[in-house]
């Protein structure tokens, strides 16, 4: 169908862009934002080709920050604790009224945000013992 290019067009432009602006804060944030950024790279790449130049570097620099990332079980608990603590800032900001910009919209992302940095660490530690177990 002809009329679906551009809607299709449009919902990867969002999600890809989403996906970019969530890497970048958790740049800054705790979080794993070049993987995020690579992604959002990657999905905004299949629709704009001009951006396929930028995958390559980052994809080489998260790869390298996800493999950091499990390079030692004080790394691994360091990421573990803080999901947790992620999650724990999410319901306290879902059900604490007299934080700022307290309720359910920012305790849902910050809950998100520590699901998201888990599932995260449990695909670099997999990645990075299957490569492990290859090279043996």
């Amino acid at each position: 169908m002809e009329g679906d290019k551009p809607m299709k067009r449009v919902i990867i432009s969002v999600a890809g862009t989403v996906l970019l602006l969530v890497g970048v804060a958790l740049l800054v944030l705790p979080g794993p934002g070049l993987l995020l950024v690579l992604a959002g790279l990657i999905t905004l790449a299949s629709e704009f080709p001009a951006l396929e130049r930028y995958v390559g570097p980052v994809r080489t620099r998260a790869m390298k920050a996800a493999e950091d990332s499990v390079a030692s079980p004080v790394r691994i608990a360091g990421s573990v604790t803080a999901g947790l603590l992620l999650v724990a800032a999410g319901v306290v900001w879902g059900t604490v009224r007299w934080l700022p910009w307290s309720g359910w919209s920012a305790g849902t992302s910050l809950i998100l945000s520590g699901f998201i940095l888990w599932g995260l660490l449990i695909w670099s530690y997999r990645r990075v013992q299957a490569q492990r177990a290859a090279r043996a």
